[in-house]
């Protein structure tokens, strides 16, 4: 307990009249009298908010929350004195975090209820956990400042990103993927496995026409084709210290993070099965799987994965991938690359390619475009252009000696990474590359 602002104005009454008894002594006795009173109080007062009972605390929010959203959390506190309280509330939420709305102050009747809401914007991803509720309130004769703790332990998972994802999911929907920046190359009727026959339409072309089926039922029959299914994909991800490089809010891996679980959904609704493997760092495993679940199945294995200080080892990686998956697949190593990489990273390729069609999904800093965009008006920025430029050269040769081992490419900043992503694995389904 801490003295209230009631208390300390009390005492310094007090005080100025022992000023005033000190020139008037026959005032000395009532000074002592009213100094006896309040230090009566002061112990009665502080009696009574030792046996105040303690507010009882409930705490609602999401079991699982994706990162960097801003999600509500609620506090429902119930008041089980005689008397009106007020309380100032804080809620011991998850570090690091952003939070809007805290502390709060509430008064609630005798006897009753209320809740309180704030917002919660997590920051890293992982297994998080709220601690506790601070109480701060007054005693009954406001002389007196508590504070209580609540113990209130409440774990939460912080998944990467999944907006990315539903987002995606509305706009399929609707038929609208063009606002997301993903192109449907496929026409009407066109693909690489056979799925159905249909009566001619206006538009099909001379190869779709089935002329046995023409014959047989003397009208034009045209063949319509599908994407082909069942096939694989396996993500390499890359956990080393590159990937600790930040954008923006998020790292570079974070942004890796999302683009995966949005190639993971669409892979999945084309009815391929999706894989992963992570190195250079925490190795996880996941074996390629097919179906709906596989995405949470995704979201479990990859939301508690972090970066480390490692170096990118991109050989030993596709070894350990070979031993576990020699089925051919397209394997979407991402990373961020640099071109002192590139003769560990082509032995990695030249292996990898012996049974899997290769994708390099490489990040590129913002900071890059950002330089090459500004005006040059000194020597330093005249400096700091020609470097960025000769570091781009060097990257753009080091992408074009895995192009001539047959690697497909996407050189992109992050926040672009998802659609491009998106956009290349449609493109490789389309050609049949697989």
């Amino acid at each position: 307990m801490k003295p209230s602002r009631t208390l300390l104005f009390s005492l310094l009454l007090w005080v100025v009249c022992a000023g005033l008894a000190s020139f008037l002594p026959e005032w000395l006795l009532y000074w002592q009298l009213l100094g006896m009173g309040l230090f009566a109080l002061l112990g009665f007062d502080a009696v009574l908010t030792r046996f105040l009972p303690t507010p009882q605390v409930q705490r609602v929010c999401a079991a699982s929350l994706p990162l960097g959203e801003w999600h509500e959390v609620s506090l429902k506190i119930l008041n089980k004195s005689h008397s009106a309280q007020t309380f100032t509330v804080f809620d011991d939420y998850p570090q690091p975090a952003e939070i809007q709305g805290q502390p709060q102050q509430i008064r609630i009747p005798a006897r009753s209820g209320a809740k309180i809401q704030y917002r919660l914007r997590p920051q890293r991803r992982g297994t998080a956990q709220f601690s506790g509720v601070y109480l701060h309130f007054n005693s009954p004769l406001g002389l007196w400042q508590q504070r209580r703790y609540l113990p209130l332990v409440m774990e939460v998972k912080i998944y990467p990103n999944f907006a990315t994802v539903s987002k995606y999911t509305l706009l399929a929907t609707a038929n609208r993927l063009g606002q997301f920046g993903i192109r449907q190359l496929r026409r009407r009727g066109e693909g690489l496995e056979f799925h159905q026959l249909r009566e001619y339409r206006a538009g099909d072309s001379l190869r779709q026409i089935s002329w046995n089926a023409t014959s047989r039922l003397k009208k034009l029959i045209s063949k319509e084709y599908q994407d082909e299914r069942d096939q694989q994909l396996i993500f390499l991800l890359d956990s080393g210290r590159r990937m600790l490089a930040q954008d923006g809010e998020l790292s570079h891996f974070d942004h890796t993070l999302n683009a995966i679980l949005l190639l993971t959904y669409v892979a999945l609704r084309q009815g391929d099965a999706v894989g992963l493997s992570s190195f250079s760092g925490e190795t996880r495993w996941l074996a390629p799987r097919k179906g709906a679940h596989t995405l949470n199945v995704m979201l479990n294995t990859l939301y508690d994965l972090q970066p480390s200080l490692q170096s990118s080892d991109y050989l030993t990686a596709a070894r350990h991938l070979i031993a576990r998956h020699p089925k051919r697949s397209l394997v979407v190593i991402v990373s961020n690359f640099r071109d002192e990489d590139n003769d560990e990273l082509l032995a990695a390729v030249r292996l990898l390619r012996q049974k899997h069609l290769v994708l390099l999904a490489s990040l590129q800093e913002r900071v890059l475009n950002e330089v090459l965009n500004e005006s040059v008006e000194n020597f330093d920025g005249a400096l700091r252009y020609a470097a960025t430029q000769t570091y781009l050269q060097q990257r753009r040769l080091a992408h074009q000696a895995l192009q001539t081992y047959g690697v497909l490419l996407i050189d992109a900043e992050p926040e672009k990474l998802p659609v491009m992503m998106v956009n290349k694995y449609l493109e490789v389904k389309r050609e049949g590359r697989l």
